[in-house]
């Protein structure tokens, strides 16, 4: 939609103010910075009125954005903002833990974007679906100790030591990888079910619970490898904001995000490692987000996974201060995990000073 740069300005100028006050805009609170009378704005902003770009919640308040006029300042007016040095600082420090596991760095990186942001955040790992194994190993280490290997689709590893009271001679464990390797090879955990472990132990002649502790440890190998885990950071954070003062509508977000799954349904980037994806209020596809804001960013974790971070407010909403911290935040985290031949982000300093707030 073409509204001319006049009317851009306004525009982005009552945006901005909205952000910041969380109350309706006059003319009079932006004409002084936009160099034209409160006429001329009040004319500009009945137009953007009737444009559907802005929204009157009262006969004698000022106007606020709608959603059509949240998307033109995303796509077209938002100025993308540079991290202050300190703020990148305190990032790095929260996230250089390589020694953590996954989903404890993920929701830690969750936590600190909600508390960067003062949004409710979200964190996701996803990986690869209907996981495999292609191939079984059986280590004999002594009558009573075997070391089984499983090589996953996509060359993934994984081992245990398993330890059988009864013993096993070594025949018996060559018929164990023949056996394995024949029945339980591409198929994902869903297929291993009582009839396949009968029928396995039938041809193993196995009356002790062998071929049932194997593949016991292949189900939750490949439930491990398969992982759909989510983490929501901040939600009380939704009740500092005006827009969800009413008790009703903060209660139904509230429901919503942390209703059972309810994580795995949120928006989610369409490629992984681009921009931020901003989905403003009736964007959404849940009726439940429809006047509420999501952005989002992925990248890459390694061996087929993929990280997933977001935060939910209003639309009154800083997109390009959050977008800011969810591109640093998404590509520090590829970085730690499976490094980057991506250069280092630039320094975000402006005129050798942190970028003011």
């Amino acid at each position: 939609m073409d509204i001319g740069e006049r009317k851009k300005r306004i525009l982005k100028a009552i945006v901005e103010n909205y952000v910041e006050t969380a109350e309706p805009v006059g003319s009079k609170a932006i004409c002084v910075n936009l160099g034209l009378s409160s006429a001329t704005i009040r004319n500009e902003m009945a137009e953007l009125t009737q444009m559907g770009l802005l929204e009157q919640p009262h006969t004698s308040a000022g106007r606020i954005p709608s959603a059509k006029g949240y998307r033109i300042y995303v796509n077209d007016l938002m100025n993308r903002q540079r991290l202050s040095l300190e703020e990148t600082m305190e990032i790095n420090r929260a996230l250089n833990l390589r020694i953590q596991q996954l989903d404890t760095l993920i929701q830690r990186a969750g936590t600190l974007l909600s508390e960067l942001t003062s949004y409710p955040a979200y964190a996701l790992t996803q990986g690869k679906k209907n996981n495999v194994i292609n191939r079984f190993d059986f280590i004999y280490v002594d009558r009573f100790t075997v070391i089984v290997v499983l090589m996953l689709d996509g060359d993934d590893v994984r081992n245990r030591l398993m330890h059988f009271p009864g013993g096993l001679d070594e025949t018996f464990v060559r018929k164990l990888s023949t056996v394995f390797n024949a029945a339980f090879t591409g198929i994902t955990a869903e297929d291993i079910d009582e009839t396949l472990i009968l029928s396995c132990e039938r041809a193993c002649m196995d009356n002790t619970g062998v071929v049932a502790a194997i593949a016991g440890f292949a189900i939750s190998v490949l439930d491990e490898s398969s992982p759909n885990h989510a983490f929501l950071s901040g939600a009380s954070h939704i009740l500092n904001h005006p827009e969800y003062r009413n008790p009703d509508r903060a209660q139904r977000l509230l429901n919503y995000l942390t209703g059972s799954d309810m994580l795995l349904r949120l928006p989610d980037p369409d490629e992984v490692g681009k921009e931020p994806k901003i989905i403003i209020g009736p964007e959404n596809v849940s009726k439940e987000l429809s006047d509420s804001s999501v952005v989002v960013a992925s990248y890459e974790l390694g061996s087929e996974m993929r990280g997933i971070i977001g935060v939910v407010g209003p639309t009154r909403m800083d997109y390009g201060r959050v977008a800011a911290h969810l591109s640093y935040i998404a590509r520090e985290l590829r970085r730690l995990f499976i490094g980057s031949d991506l250069p280092p982000p630039p320094p975000n300093l402006e005129e050798g000073k942190p970028r003011k707030e």
